[in-house]
């Protein structure tokens, strides 16, 4: 099934910067041709089913945050 969204390509220095505005998924390129190519495989990973080859371990943490 195709979906559409809208990217934003802003330049950094020599790289172009491809940004999705939908999902939070961004990718870049020497060229803006480059960097729309890169988001667009970047986006079709983020929506990949993952494959885990390993049951995935839940653990949780605990972590000292200094207040203000």
């Amino acid at each position: 099934m195709k979906h559409q969204f809208t990217a934003v390509i802003s330049q950094e220095d020599e790289w172009f910067v491809a940004q999705c505005l939908e999902v939070d998924v961004a990718s870049q390129g020497e060229s803006q041709e480059t960097a729309l190519k890169n988001l667009g495989e970047a986006l079709e990973l983020h929506f990949d089913e993952p494959r885990s080859t390993v049951t995935p371990s839940v653990q949780t943490l605990e972590i000292e945050v200094s207040g203000d």
